[in-house]
Formats: structure tokens, C-alpha cells, sequence
């Protein structure tokens, strides 16, 4: 496993949350359409999808929540590490900091940071390829 395998994790869940977001709120609207709309006069049986809307809603909100904890969690940890490389890392890819923003930070020149970036995602690439 790469020593940057966290921001690959992070990606993926992040990912993983706008989905999530994208299908709760598509469900949310389309039970409102059930409670208020035009299917307001349609009738549902248990068996019937309608029916199972709002279970649905709460499978989804609990897995949203259960995703946004695992990222706090990414988060947590990667702060804690102290080498540059992360600190990089975590700051152009958590935070969304600039180069300028991150140099700032950690002492560093603007075109040290930008070199140091550039040969980490060199290596992330290469880690990833040996890993296929």
C-alpha cells in the first residue's frame, strides 16, 4: 500500500458523497411528489416503491453520514502527519489552497512546492501502476 494511498481514499469518498447527495435529494423530491404533487392521489400498496421512500431516505442519510465521518476521519489523521509531502498534499487536495497558499504555510517558494507537487503525483502514478 502507498504511503499516499489516504489521498486516493479521500478521492473516492468524496465521490462516493455527491452521489449520495445527488440520490438523496432525487428521492427527497420524488416522495414530496407523493405527499404534495401530482402523485398525491395515487394510491400505494406496501409492496410498492412509493411506500418505501422514506426507509430509503434514511439507508441513504445514514450512509451519507457514515461517509462524511470516514472523511473527517482521513482528514484527522493526515494533519497529524508532519512531512511535507502530506502537508502538500492535504493543502491542495482537502483544503484547496493555491501553491502561493501552501509556500505560505510551510516555509516554502512557490516554484519548491509546485516542483515538490509535481514529483509526488509522479510517484502517486507510479505507486498506483505497480499496484494494478
Amino acid at each position: 500500500m502507498s504511503k499516499f494511498a489516504w489521498l486516493k481514499d479521500y478521492r473516492e469518498i468524496e465521490m462516493d458523497i455527491i452521489y449520495l447527495e445527488n440520490n438523496l435529494e432525487r428521492t427527497k423530491k420524488h416522495l414530496d411528489r407523493f405527499v404534495s404533487g401530482d402523485l398525491q392521489n395515487v394510491k400505494l400498496t406496501a409492496e410498492s416503491d412509493g411506500a418505501k421512500l422514506e426507509e430509503h431516505i434514511e439507508r441513504i442519510e445514514w450512509e451519507l453520514a457514515y461517509k462524511m465521518n470516514d472523511l473527517h476521519d482521513i482528514k484527522r489523521m493526515v494533519q497529524k502527519f508532519e512531512q511535507v509531502d502530506h502537508q502538500i498534499l492535504y493543502g491542495r487536495y482537502i483544503e484547496g489552497k493555491t501553491f502561493d497558499e501552501i509556500a505560505d504555510d510551510i516555509g516554502y517558494s512557490k516554484g519548491t512546492v509546485y516542483n515538490k507537487h509535481a514529483a509526488l503525483m509522479k510517484t502517486i502514478g507510479y505507486l498506483d501502476e505497480l499496484s494494478v
